[in-house]
Protein backbone atom coordinates (compact mmCIF):
# COMPACT_ATOMS: atom_id res chain seq x y z
CA UNK A 1 0.00 0.00 0.00
CA UNK A 2 1.34 3.35 -0.86
CA UNK A 3 0.71 6.18 1.11
CA UNK A 4 0.44 9.71 0.17
CA UNK A 5 3.36 11.18 1.52
CA UNK A 6 5.51 14.17 2.08
CA UNK A 7 8.17 15.01 -0.73
CA UNK A 8 11.35 15.82 0.00
CA UNK A 9 14.55 17.35 -2.41
CA UNK A 10 16.73 14.72 -3.91
CA UNK A 11 19.94 15.59 -3.50
CA UNK A 12 23.47 13.66 -4.73
CA UNK A 13 25.04 12.66 -1.33
CA UNK A 14 27.98 10.31 -0.09
CA UNK A 15 26.28 8.00 2.97
CA UNK A 16 28.30 9.84 5.95
CA UNK A 17 26.95 13.45 4.02
CA UNK A 18 23.32 12.08 4.24
CA UNK A 19 23.55 11.12 7.80
CA UNK A 20 24.82 14.68 8.85
CA UNK A 21 22.46 15.73 6.98
CA UNK A 22 19.63 14.04 8.78
CA UNK A 23 21.84 14.61 12.17
CA UNK A 24 21.35 18.65 10.65
CA UNK A 25 17.77 18.35 11.54
CA UNK A 26 17.30 16.03 14.06
CA UNK A 27 19.24 18.97 15.58
CA UNK A 28 20.81 17.22 18.93
CA UNK A 29 21.54 19.15 21.73
CA UNK A 30 24.80 17.36 22.37
CA UNK A 31 27.45 15.86 19.72
CA UNK A 32 30.39 14.47 20.81
CA UNK A 33 33.46 12.90 18.46
CA UNK A 34 36.45 12.02 17.39
CA UNK A 35 37.80 11.30 13.77
CA UNK A 36 38.33 7.89 12.40
CA UNK A 37 38.03 6.48 9.00
CA UNK A 38 35.45 6.40 7.35
CA UNK A 39 33.19 7.70 9.74
CA UNK A 40 35.15 11.32 9.58
CA UNK A 41 33.27 13.14 7.35
CA UNK A 42 30.02 12.27 9.52
CA UNK A 43 30.80 14.32 12.30
CA UNK A 44 32.88 17.09 10.44
CA UNK A 45 30.29 17.63 7.86
CA UNK A 46 28.05 17.73 10.58
CA UNK A 47 31.20 20.32 12.71
CA UNK A 48 30.28 23.05 9.82
CA UNK A 49 27.03 23.23 10.33
CA UNK A 50 27.62 24.05 14.11
CA UNK A 51 30.23 26.74 13.34
CA UNK A 52 27.74 27.95 10.54
CA UNK A 53 25.14 28.37 12.91
CA UNK A 54 22.35 25.98 11.12
CA UNK A 55 22.25 24.30 14.90
CA UNK A 56 21.61 24.67 18.23
CA UNK A 57 24.18 21.93 19.11
CA UNK A 58 27.52 21.88 21.52
CA UNK A 59 29.64 19.94 19.89
CA UNK A 60 32.52 18.65 21.84
CA UNK A 61 35.81 17.48 20.07
CA UNK A 62 37.07 14.90 22.22
CA UNK A 63 40.37 12.96 22.86
CA UNK A 64 39.38 9.66 21.89
CA UNK A 65 36.25 7.55 21.30
CA UNK A 66 36.57 6.68 24.82
CA UNK A 67 35.79 9.97 25.67
CA UNK A 68 33.42 10.82 23.09
CA UNK A 69 30.98 8.12 24.21
CA UNK A 70 31.66 9.01 27.89
CA UNK A 71 30.46 12.81 27.03
CA UNK A 72 27.56 11.93 25.16
CA UNK A 73 26.82 9.47 28.34
CA UNK A 74 26.85 12.40 30.63
CA UNK A 75 25.13 14.74 28.59
CA UNK A 76 21.96 12.23 28.59
CA UNK A 77 22.46 11.53 32.00
CA UNK A 78 21.57 15.25 32.35
CA UNK A 79 18.40 15.01 30.09
CA UNK A 80 20.07 16.19 27.08
CA UNK A 81 19.64 14.54 23.17
CA UNK A 82 23.11 12.96 22.37
CA UNK A 83 25.11 11.67 19.46
CA UNK A 84 28.11 10.09 18.76
CA UNK A 85 29.48 8.34 15.07
CA UNK A 86 32.58 5.87 15.54
CA UNK A 87 33.90 2.41 13.28
CA UNK A 88 36.00 -0.06 13.82
CA UNK A 89 38.96 0.27 16.50
CA UNK A 90 37.45 3.57 17.66
CA UNK A 91 34.37 1.08 18.60
CA UNK A 92 36.32 -0.90 20.41
CA UNK A 93 37.73 1.57 22.38
CA UNK A 94 34.64 2.48 23.67
CA UNK A 95 33.44 -1.18 24.83
CA UNK A 96 33.33 -0.55 28.28
CA UNK A 97 31.16 2.69 27.90
CA UNK A 98 28.74 0.36 25.79
CA UNK A 99 27.56 -1.50 28.25
CA UNK A 100 27.17 1.78 30.53
CA UNK A 101 25.12 3.54 28.14
CA UNK A 102 22.57 0.60 27.78
CA UNK A 103 22.67 0.31 31.37
CA UNK A 104 21.34 3.28 32.40
CA UNK A 105 19.62 3.11 29.87
CA UNK A 106 20.52 6.22 27.87
CA UNK A 107 18.89 6.98 24.14
CA UNK A 108 22.38 7.65 22.56
CA UNK A 109 22.03 7.46 18.61
CA UNK A 110 25.64 5.78 17.38
CA UNK A 111 26.18 5.97 13.75
CA UNK A 112 28.55 3.21 12.55
CA UNK A 113 30.27 3.18 9.30
CA UNK A 114 31.42 -0.35 9.92
CA UNK A 115 35.17 -0.78 9.71
CA UNK A 116 37.50 -4.12 9.26
CA UNK A 117 39.40 -4.45 12.69
CA UNK A 118 43.46 -4.66 12.69
CA UNK A 119 45.90 -6.61 12.24
CA UNK A 120 47.32 -5.78 9.89
CA UNK A 121 45.91 -2.51 9.06
CA UNK A 122 42.61 -2.21 7.02
CA UNK A 123 40.49 0.77 7.06
CA UNK A 124 38.26 -0.63 4.51
CA UNK A 125 34.71 -2.67 5.45
CA UNK A 126 34.39 -5.22 7.70
CA UNK A 127 31.38 -5.89 9.83
CA UNK A 128 33.97 -6.86 12.43
CA UNK A 129 32.98 -3.47 15.07
CA UNK A 130 29.27 -3.64 14.99
CA UNK A 131 28.87 -7.69 15.09
CA UNK A 132 31.44 -7.77 17.94
CA UNK A 133 29.48 -5.24 20.32
CA UNK A 134 26.35 -6.99 19.02
CA UNK A 135 25.36 -8.30 22.63
CA UNK A 136 25.87 -4.95 24.85
CA UNK A 137 21.96 -4.20 24.54
CA UNK A 138 22.66 -1.42 21.40
CA UNK A 139 19.62 -2.15 19.10
CA UNK A 140 21.12 -2.20 15.37
CA UNK A 141 20.25 -1.30 12.41
CA UNK A 142 21.47 -1.81 9.10
CA UNK A 143 21.60 0.01 6.10
CA UNK A 144 21.47 -1.23 2.27
CA UNK A 145 21.62 2.47 0.46
CA UNK A 146 22.69 6.26 1.79
CA UNK A 147 18.92 6.41 1.45
CA UNK A 148 18.36 3.76 4.28
CA UNK A 149 21.07 5.23 6.17
CA UNK A 150 19.44 8.80 6.15
CA UNK A 151 16.11 7.07 7.24
CA UNK A 152 17.50 4.65 9.66
CA UNK A 153 18.78 8.29 11.31
CA UNK A 154 15.34 9.52 11.55
CA UNK A 155 13.64 6.45 12.87
CA UNK A 156 16.63 5.58 15.05
CA UNK A 157 16.09 8.78 17.55
CA UNK A 158 12.39 7.43 17.92
CA UNK A 159 13.12 4.03 18.86
CA UNK A 160 15.82 5.19 21.71
CA UNK A 161 13.28 7.53 22.97
CA UNK A 162 10.33 5.87 23.24
CA UNK A 163 9.49 4.98 26.75
CA UNK A 164 8.95 1.35 26.46
CA UNK A 165 12.46 1.51 25.44
CA UNK A 166 14.99 3.42 25.79
CA UNK A 167 18.10 1.95 24.41
CA UNK A 168 20.48 3.20 22.26
CA UNK A 169 20.73 2.66 19.05
CA UNK A 170 23.75 2.21 16.47
CA UNK A 171 23.01 3.17 12.68
CA UNK A 172 25.58 1.30 10.75
CA UNK A 173 26.20 1.45 7.29
CA UNK A 174 29.15 -0.03 4.98
CA UNK A 175 32.56 1.95 5.28
CA UNK A 176 33.42 3.37 1.78
CA UNK A 177 30.88 1.08 0.03
CA UNK A 178 27.85 3.33 1.06
CA UNK A 179 29.76 6.13 3.35
CA UNK A 180 32.29 7.36 0.30
CA UNK A 181 30.21 7.19 -2.49
CA UNK A 182 27.17 9.10 -4.41
CA UNK A 183 23.44 8.42 -4.82
CA UNK A 184 20.87 9.81 -4.62
CA UNK A 185 18.64 10.38 -1.42
CA UNK A 186 15.69 12.27 -0.42
CA UNK A 187 16.53 14.73 2.37
CA UNK A 188 12.57 15.39 3.67
CA UNK A 189 12.05 19.12 4.34
CA UNK A 190 13.49 20.41 7.90
CA UNK A 191 10.01 21.11 9.31
CA UNK A 192 8.65 17.55 8.84
CA UNK A 193 11.92 15.58 10.18
CA UNK A 194 11.18 18.76 13.17
CA UNK A 195 7.82 17.29 13.71
CA UNK A 196 8.80 13.69 13.25
CA UNK A 197 11.30 14.04 16.11
CA UNK A 198 9.80 16.11 17.94
CA UNK A 199 10.65 17.74 21.92
CA UNK A 200 12.48 15.09 23.90
CA UNK A 201 11.76 14.52 27.38
CA UNK A 202 13.75 12.77 29.59
CA UNK A 203 12.11 10.65 32.44
CA UNK A 204 15.19 11.63 34.66
CA UNK A 205 17.59 14.49 35.23
CA UNK A 206 20.76 14.48 37.22
CA UNK A 207 20.72 18.25 37.18
CA UNK A 208 17.10 17.97 38.86
CA UNK A 209 17.90 18.65 42.68
CA UNK A 210 14.47 18.23 43.44
CA UNK A 211 14.11 14.69 41.91
CA UNK A 212 17.25 13.18 42.75
CA UNK A 213 18.33 9.57 40.92
CA UNK A 214 21.26 7.41 41.10
CA UNK A 215 23.39 6.45 39.07
CA UNK A 216 27.25 4.82 39.15
CA UNK A 217 26.23 3.26 42.71
CA UNK A 218 28.17 -0.67 43.33
CA UNK A 219 25.56 -3.29 42.99
CA UNK A 220 26.43 -6.46 44.32
CA UNK A 221 24.68 -9.69 45.00
CA UNK A 222 22.14 -7.84 46.23
CA UNK A 223 20.34 -6.46 43.66
CA UNK A 224 22.67 -6.48 40.32
CA UNK A 225 20.41 -9.49 38.63
CA UNK A 226 17.39 -7.40 39.18
CA UNK A 227 18.61 -4.30 37.93
CA UNK A 228 19.81 -5.67 34.65
CA UNK A 229 16.36 -7.83 34.27
CA UNK A 230 14.88 -4.34 32.60
CA UNK A 231 17.22 -4.08 29.77
CA UNK A 232 15.75 -7.82 28.39
CA UNK A 233 12.33 -6.38 28.68
CA UNK A 234 12.97 -2.87 26.98
CA UNK A 235 15.08 -5.25 24.03
CA UNK A 236 11.79 -7.15 23.88
CA UNK A 237 9.50 -3.77 23.55
CA UNK A 238 11.88 -2.81 20.91
CA UNK A 239 10.63 -5.49 18.14
CA UNK A 240 7.34 -3.68 18.65
CA UNK A 241 8.46 -0.15 18.74
CA UNK A 242 10.64 -0.21 15.55
CA UNK A 243 7.68 -1.85 13.51
CA UNK A 244 5.22 0.78 14.97
CA UNK A 245 7.99 3.30 14.21
CA UNK A 246 8.46 2.16 10.69
CA UNK A 247 4.69 2.23 10.14
CA UNK A 248 4.90 5.86 10.75
CA UNK A 249 7.30 6.75 8.61
CA UNK A 250 6.08 4.62 6.08
CA UNK A 251 3.23 7.25 6.15
CA UNK A 252 5.05 10.17 6.46
CA UNK A 253 7.89 9.38 3.26
CA UNK A 254 6.12 6.24 1.83
CA UNK A 255 9.10 4.07 2.09
CA UNK A 256 8.48 1.16 4.26
CA UNK A 257 10.98 -0.10 6.87
CA UNK A 258 10.70 -3.41 8.42
CA UNK A 259 12.75 -5.59 10.31
CA UNK A 260 13.84 -7.66 7.26
CA UNK A 261 12.93 -7.03 3.81
CA UNK A 262 12.77 -9.54 0.99
CA UNK A 263 13.26 -9.91 -2.50
CA UNK A 264 11.53 -12.66 -5.02
CA UNK A 265 11.50 -14.75 -1.95
CA UNK A 266 7.68 -15.72 -1.45
CA UNK A 267 8.00 -18.37 -4.35
CA UNK A 268 12.05 -18.95 -3.86
CA UNK A 269 13.41 -22.48 -4.07
CA UNK A 270 16.54 -21.14 -2.81
CA UNK A 271 17.55 -18.09 -0.83
CA UNK A 272 20.11 -15.77 0.50
CA UNK A 273 20.50 -13.82 3.39
CA UNK A 274 22.28 -10.91 4.14
CA UNK A 275 22.88 -7.51 5.82
CA UNK A 276 24.52 -4.21 4.35
CA UNK A 277 25.10 -3.10 1.11
CA UNK A 278 26.08 -6.58 -0.88
CA UNK A 279 22.48 -6.70 -0.79
CA UNK A 280 22.12 -5.05 -3.91
CA UNK A 281 24.43 -7.08 -5.72
CA UNK A 282 22.30 -10.11 -4.38
CA UNK A 283 19.23 -8.41 -6.04
CA UNK A 284 20.88 -8.57 -9.15
CA UNK A 285 21.90 -12.47 -9.20
CA UNK A 286 17.96 -13.05 -8.38
CA UNK A 287 17.46 -11.05 -11.30
CA UNK A 288 19.93 -13.23 -13.49
CA UNK A 289 19.02 -16.76 -12.51
CA UNK A 290 15.10 -15.77 -12.56
CA UNK A 291 15.75 -15.65 -16.02
CA UNK A 292 17.20 -19.00 -16.38
CA UNK A 293 14.36 -20.52 -14.37
CA UNK A 294 15.75 -21.05 -11.19
CA UNK A 295 13.85 -20.18 -8.03
CA UNK A 296 16.20 -17.78 -6.41
CA UNK A 297 15.21 -14.99 -3.61
CA UNK A 298 16.68 -12.78 -0.69
CA UNK A 299 15.97 -11.87 2.30
CA UNK A 300 17.85 -9.03 4.20
CA UNK A 301 17.90 -8.16 7.44
CA UNK A 302 17.74 -4.44 8.66
CA UNK A 303 17.69 -4.58 12.59
CA UNK A 304 20.04 -7.61 14.07
CA UNK A 305 19.24 -6.07 17.31
CA UNK A 306 16.43 -7.09 18.34
CA UNK A 307 16.43 -9.84 15.69
CA UNK A 308 13.17 -10.51 14.29
CA UNK A 309 13.98 -14.43 14.72
CA UNK A 310 9.73 -14.77 14.11
CA UNK A 311 9.73 -13.04 10.89
CA UNK A 312 12.88 -14.59 9.35
CA UNK A 313 11.21 -18.24 10.46
CA UNK A 314 8.49 -17.51 8.57
CA UNK A 315 9.64 -16.39 5.57
CA UNK A 316 12.20 -19.17 5.04
CA UNK A 317 9.71 -21.73 6.24
CA UNK A 318 9.43 -24.47 2.66
CA UNK A 319 12.96 -23.22 1.48
CA UNK A 320 14.98 -25.84 0.28
CA UNK A 321 18.43 -24.56 1.13
CA UNK A 322 19.83 -21.27 2.57
CA UNK A 323 22.70 -19.52 2.63
CA UNK A 324 23.66 -16.74 5.01
CA UNK A 325 26.37 -14.11 4.11
CA UNK A 326 28.29 -12.32 6.80
CA UNK A 327 30.72 -9.54 6.07
CA UNK A 328 32.76 -10.96 9.26
CA UNK A 329 34.41 -13.89 10.34
CA UNK A 330 34.19 -15.25 14.32
CA UNK A 331 37.16 -17.89 14.83
CA UNK A 332 36.31 -20.66 16.51
CA UNK A 333 32.81 -20.55 16.56
CA UNK A 334 30.41 -23.09 14.93
CA UNK A 335 29.27 -20.10 12.88
CA UNK A 336 29.23 -16.50 12.13
CA UNK A 337 26.36 -14.43 14.22
CA UNK A 338 23.36 -14.46 11.51
CA UNK A 339 23.95 -17.34 10.73
CA UNK A 340 23.57 -19.04 14.70
CA UNK A 341 20.88 -16.80 14.76
CA UNK A 342 19.07 -18.39 11.99
CA UNK A 343 19.58 -21.68 13.38
CA UNK A 344 18.45 -21.07 17.09
CA UNK A 345 15.33 -19.53 14.94
CA UNK A 346 14.66 -22.35 13.08
CA UNK A 347 16.02 -24.99 15.35
CA UNK A 348 13.27 -23.78 17.89
CA UNK A 349 10.33 -24.07 15.59
CA UNK A 350 11.32 -27.56 14.38
CA UNK A 351 11.99 -26.15 10.69
CA UNK A 352 14.92 -28.41 9.19
CA UNK A 353 16.34 -26.30 6.43
CA UNK A 354 19.91 -26.86 5.14
CA UNK A 355 22.27 -24.19 6.03
CA UNK A 356 25.63 -22.78 5.05
CA UNK A 357 27.15 -19.84 5.84
CA UNK A 358 29.71 -18.14 3.86
CA UNK A 359 31.97 -15.42 4.75
CA UNK A 360 32.90 -12.49 2.05
CA UNK A 361 34.34 -9.45 1.59
CA UNK A 362 36.52 -9.08 4.19
CA UNK A 363 38.46 -5.73 4.28
CA UNK A 364 36.66 -3.70 1.63
CA UNK A 365 37.20 -7.01 -1.15
CA UNK A 366 34.04 -6.24 -3.60
CA UNK A 367 31.51 -9.31 -4.25
CA UNK A 368 29.91 -9.18 -7.33
CA UNK A 369 26.37 -10.89 -8.91
CA UNK A 370 28.76 -13.27 -10.64
CA UNK A 371 29.87 -14.45 -7.76
CA UNK A 372 26.59 -14.17 -5.43
CA UNK A 373 25.10 -16.53 -8.57
CA UNK A 374 27.65 -19.13 -7.57
CA UNK A 375 26.01 -19.06 -3.93
CA UNK A 376 23.13 -19.98 -6.03
CA UNK A 377 24.60 -22.89 -7.72
CA UNK A 378 26.11 -24.36 -4.36
CA UNK A 379 22.63 -24.37 -3.12
CA UNK A 380 21.34 -26.31 -6.42
CA UNK A 381 24.01 -28.94 -5.29
CA UNK A 382 22.92 -28.86 -1.57
CA UNK A 383 19.52 -29.79 -2.92
CA UNK A 384 20.25 -32.42 -5.23
CA UNK A 385 22.60 -33.82 -3.14
CA UNK A 386 21.61 -33.19 0.02
CA UNK A 387 25.06 -32.78 1.48
CA UNK A 388 25.97 -29.02 3.27
CA UNK A 389 29.67 -29.79 4.21
CA UNK A 390 31.39 -27.86 4.53
CA UNK A 391 28.75 -25.45 6.29
CA UNK A 392 31.59 -23.01 6.89
CA UNK A 393 32.16 -21.40 3.46
CA UNK A 394 34.57 -18.58 1.87
CA UNK A 395 33.40 -16.40 -0.96
CA UNK A 396 35.82 -14.49 -2.72
CA UNK A 397 38.81 -15.97 -1.25
CA UNK A 398 42.15 -17.03 -3.12
CA UNK A 399 43.11 -20.30 -2.05
CA UNK A 400 46.49 -21.24 -0.63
Amino acid sequence: MRFASIKGEVKALEGDNAVAEAMRQINPDVVAAYPITPQTEIVMTFSEFVSDGKVDTEFIPVESEHAALSACIGAALAGARAQTATCGPGLALMWEMLWVASGWRLPIVMYITNRAFNAPLNILCSHDDSMGSRDACWIQLYAETQQEAYDNALQAIRIAEHPDVLLPVMCCMDGFVLSHTLAPVEVLPDEAVKNWVGNYTPRYSVLDVDHPVTYGAADFTDYYFEHKRPQWEAMANASRVIAEIGEEYEKLTGRRYRFIDTYQLEDAEIAIIILGATAGATRVAVDQLRKDGIKAGMLKIRSFRPFPADEVMKALKGKKAVAILERTGFFGAQGNPVFLEVATALYLNKIQIPLVNYIFGLGGRDTVPEQICSVFHDLLEIVRSGQTEPVFRYLGLREF
